[in-house]
């Protein structure tokens, strides 16, 4: 039997909405019910959910009721001192930093986490993934981006070339190898 992860963008937060770098404790922008039921009645049953540990991503995986499994590897990217800064402050106080992340998948400015260390540990996580059967994914457009990447065996220089709404699902398959489902 293979493999099937959908793994699902956590809802909308403010910090999106403003073109920000999120806190660890960033919740949901309210009002998202609606479009959550839709996004669970989308999608197969699962075996289980497996979550990223931030808020906004347990508040997402709770649409399918059961208590998810947390895991540190789906944790978003670590922006460091970035955290909470917008973009925009970040082009009028920072604009080479802010420059060169764009532009290097390797370069981490901020202090934390780059591309490139995000898909090795995103890769990682996918390669020793061993269960089967479907399993919801609830996690961060970061983590969504490096999964598709690493399946695509794509190098992280195309990490912002991938465009990852709220509640967006990506599905990945394996049954051998993996493979991205469209």
């Amino acid at each position: 039997m293979p493999s099937r992860l959908s793994f699902v963008c956590h809802g909308r937060t403010a910090a999106q909405r403003q073109g920000c770098f999120a806190q660890a404790d960033e919740p949901l922008e309210p009002g998202q019910d609606e479009r959550l039921a839709e996004r669970r009645a989308g999608l197969k049953a699962p075996r289980r959910v497996l979550c990223a540990p931030e808020l906004r991503a347990r508040q997402t995986a709770a649409a399918w009721g059961a208590e998810p499994q947390l895991l540190e590897a789906l944790r978003d990217c670590d922006y460091g001192a970035w955290r909470g800064q917008s973009l925009e402050a970040l082009q009028a106080t920072a604009a080479q930093d802010l420059a060169a992340w764009l532009t290097d998948p390797a370069a981490a400015p901020h202090g934390g986490e780059s591309q490139v260390q995000l898909c090795e540990r995103v890769g990682a996580w996918l390669d020793a993934f061993d269960e089967d059967g479907h399993f919801i994914v609830v996690s961060h457009p970061a983590v969504l981006r490096a999964a598709a990447l690493h399946v695509l065996r794509a190098g992280a220089a195309a990490f912002n070339a991938i465009d990852v709404e709220p509640l967006g699902v990506l599905r990945l398959v394996r049954n051998g190898r993996w493979r991205l489902r469209l």
